[in-house]
């Protein structure tokens, strides 16, 4: 990407997570390490049913005597009643932002220097009303901003969520409900281990067990991975089939020629088709060999 393009994720929304026992009520519920965010960093995390199921996924970063909650403008009342459950008598606050904040995104080499941050996955720091954070997961994605406006960048060009987009799917990462699914999907099928979004070493989470299971005992199955697409887009749900003529996964979200999709790990090398088109899967940066 040519230069510096500054974006605003209108389909995000904000939680601010408040009170004393802040820390330690994340911890138990979802699948980041929250220390990491009580001593200064962005995470980005998952919350799950009991049985390990997906259901929602959300940044999260410090502020100055709270947590923000970055997550899906959608789903972002149903989190919150979620997470209330979850409060019993804990000394905790969740409630949407008064006034209102947004979410951008800065996108281009030197995204993170124009900020003054630097180039480090979940570096970040307060702005004026808000908060600038690298991207926590470990690819190039730049840096997200918080606040009532954006900050005034001289040297940023306006874009869209299309430039956005194209930027997510080149480095193969989700982009909630649009690639996985509330009950169904698993966080080691849509990269959350290897892009940093669950923490192996910080204890007992809802949905802990069968997510550590799945990774020790070598149960998975199928990755979210991206693909490169010839010929007309394939809609959302549209089956990929192998070149074995057996089903080899399921489309996911998608911009022009690009995509990420459910693939069967046995259908990686195959020559993949979805209705008319043919795909052919990438392996990401941030995946290792093997």
């Amino acid at each position: 990407m040519d230069g510096l393009v500054a974006v605003e994720l209108d389909r995000r929304a904000l939680l601010r997570i408040g009170g004393p026992d802040r820390t330690g009520f994340l911890q138990n519920l979802v699948s980041a390490d929250i220390s990491r965010v009580a001593s200064g960093h962005a995470v980005w995390s998952a919350l799950l049913t009991p049985q390990g199921k997906y259901l929602a996924d959300f940044f999260i970063y410090p502020a100055e005597d709270s947590f923000l909650l970055d997550t899906e403008v959608e789903f972002a009342a149903d989190l919150q009643r979620r997470l209330t459950l979850y409060r019993l008598r804990a000394k905790v606050t969740i409630e949407q932002p008064d006034p209102a904040l947004r979410v951008f995104a800065l996108l281009g080499d030197g995204a993170a220097a124009a900020v003054d941050l630097p180039a480090e996955p979940g570096a970040c720091r307060s702005l004026a009303g808000g908060i600038a954070a690298v991207d926590p997961r470990p690819v190039d994605l730049g840096v997200r901003l918080v606040g009532e406006r954006m900050p005034e960048l001289p040297t940023a060009r306006p874009g869209s969520f299309a430039d956005w987009d194209r930027a997510r799917l080149l480095a193969g990462v989700p982009d909630g409900t649009r690639d996985l699914v509330v009950e169904k999907t698993t966080l080691l099928e849509a990269g959350f281990d290897e892009l940093g979004g669950v923490d192996f070493a910080k204890g007992c989470y809802v949905g802990q067990e069968l997510t550590a299971r799945m990774k020790y005992r070598g149960l998975l199955k199928k990755r979210l991975l991206p693909v490169e697409i010839e010929g007309e887009t394939p809609p959302l749900g549209t089956p990929l089939m192998g070149a074995d003529g057996r089903e080899a996964g399921e489309m996911r979200s998608a911009c022009g020629e690009l995509g990420l999709a459910l693939v069967r790990l046995e259908a990686l090398d195959q020559e993949l088709t979805a209705g008319a088109s043919r795909l052919r899967v990438r392996r990401p940066a941030w995946l290792p060999p093997g």
